[in-house]
């Protein structure tokens, strides 16, 4: 079978159906180990593909440096990383400045966002977060 049997196959349950009628199950499994095997081998081909374009692309990169008379060092101390991490939307965690106890349950808020429901209660009962100041 050639691919142009094949691709139409692959698309369709009832075109494999259609060119599987008439065979008997245990070729109909003979069919799926050999298709089986053919995969394993083409994966295979793939990934020493990519390592293969990947060693290349190091390579490049490599000469590039020795080039431009940069070191890997060079790129680590470049100071843009971590500002790149906040970028992304890493948020650091606010020390809380507001602290309630209800019924032997600590809260704690920083005072940004909308207050946790205790809090609101609280001040619905008409207290001030300043009273919770930490």
């Amino acid at each position: 079978m050639t691919s142009a049997v094949l691709a139409p196959l692959a698309k369709s349950k009832i075109k494999t159906r259609a060119a599987v009628k008439g065979m008997s199950l245990a070729e109909i499994e003979k069919v799926i180990e050999n298709l089986n095997a053919v995969l394993v081998s083409e994966k295979k081909k793939e990934e020493s593909k990519a390592k293969a374009a990947k060693k290349a692309k190091i390579a490049k990169i490599k000469a590039l440096m020795e080039e431009s008379g940069l070191s890997p060092a060079d790129l680590r101390s470049s100071g843009r990383g971590k500002a790149r991490k906040k970028a992304a939307g890493k948020k650091s965690k606010v020390a809380p400045k507001y602290r309630l106890v209800v019924k032997g349950v600590e809260h704690l808020w920083s005072g940004r966002g909308r207050p946790p429901r205790a809090f609101k209660d609280y001040m619905d009962a008409g207290n001030s977060k300043e009273s919770c100041a930490i």
